[in-house]
């Protein structure tokens, strides 16, 4: 009798549930369909025009910033209940163990799965060597969870297309893979710090798999919505308004000069300038697209995102706490240059 009375207000829970997650997704086909009429309608009642450099950058503010946060809610509560089959925990307990190869291709493709930022870089690369995952495949993990995370590729989708992420995904990935592989080669485990060396010789803990309802994993979803999307909204309001400038106010000519397809010079000083700057997938796309817009090539542009997902200066100093220089110059400069063949084969291919 109790086992029924406490299992009749979780279903209702879950009916719950999964007619809000039906109704939502109605509206948010509805309200994704309209995005151009509810621009065109704010930017007349604001008096302008797109015939002016102010109206075309208004309207391109009024466009993305919905559109965005649409795509991002949408994306960031499906990768939420995916994430609850892929804990940390789990996680470390899948890498754990695994040989250099299939190590980096699994612990690449979880990283698209898996939350990570750069504020929890060093505790995931401490619990995951801890764990017995080879140094390499640990690199592998931390280049693709930030570079190619759900965001990333929710918004390059909904923003240029399946090819264009698709391509990117690929290239993510094999980055990754490519720089864990070199990264492992080296043997660079003598550059960890000393406590992290320390660590590494206490016993493996053993992790179990949690196991949770579908009601729990909708309520995830929910949870990682209101997280994810609590946290970056300003920096998308922030990266299309910067956007919303490019795209009015700056020319085509100018844009297709520096950072343009036939400029050899414009990848490496797009990932150059890409690393001291802080943001997130969510921040800099849609400047990203403004930039396109304006007549960027795409593999440069595409460069300097991934430069400032993957080489920041601040997730550097962070990771400076568990590494020492040499091999966060190691780090560094592997990733750098995938993202320089990345930049190049997108600007050949596209």
């Amino acid at each position: 009798m109790n086992a029924s009375a406490i299992a009749k207000p979780k279903s209702v829970q879950l009916g719950h549930w999964l007619i809000g997650v039906g109704l939502g997704s109605v509206l948010w086909v509805a309200a994704y369909s309209q995005l151009t009429v509810f621009a065109d309608a704010l930017l007349s009642a604001a008096g302008l025009s797109r015939q002016t450099h102010l109206g075309e950058a208004v309207h391109f503010f009024f466009y993305d910033t919905p559109k965005v946060l649409l795509l991002l809610t949408g994306i960031v509560f499906v990768m939420g209940i995916i994430q609850t089959f892929f804990s940390p925990a789990r996680t470390r307990a899948l890498l754990s163990g695994k040989r250099e190869g299939v190590g980096n291709l699994l612990a690449a493709c979880l990283g698209i799965v898996t939350p990570f930022c750069s504020c929890s870089a060093v505790p995931l690369f401490i619990g995951f060597l801890s764990a017995g995952v080879p140094l390499g495949v640990t690199f592998s993990f931390l280049i693709s969870a930030p570079m190619v995370n759900e965001v990333a590729l929710a918004l390059l989708f909904g923003l240029f297309g399946w090819k264009v992420a698709g391509l990117y995904l690929a290239m993510g990935l094999l980055v990754a893979i490519v720089a864990g592989l070199v990264i492992g080669k080296l043997k660079m485990e003598r550059h960890l710090e000393q406590w992290v060396r320390d660590l590494l010789a206490e016993p493996i803990e053993q992790m179990t798999a949690e196991q949770l309802s579908w009601l729990q994993r909708l309520r995830a979803g929910g949870a990682h919505v209101r997280e994810i999307v609590g946290k970056v909204w300003p920096y998308v309001l922030i990266g299309i308004a910067l956007g919303a400038g490019i795209h009015g106010y700056v020319a085509e000519d100018f844009m297709a000069s520096f950072m343009g397809r036939d400029v050899w010079w414009a990848v490496p000083a797009a990932v150059l300038l890409g690393v001291p700057m802080y943001t997130n997938a969510a921040g800099i796309i849609p400047v990203v697209e403004a930039l396109i817009g304006k007549g960027a090539a795409l593999g440069t542009v595409l460069a300097f995102m991934m430069s400032v997902i993957a080489l920041s200066a601040p997730e550097m100093i962070i990771l400076r706490k568990a590494l020492q220089p040499t091999l966060i110059a190691t780090f560094a400069g592997v990733v750098a240059l995938g993202i320089l063949c990345v930049g190049y084969v997108f600007n050949w291919l596209l």
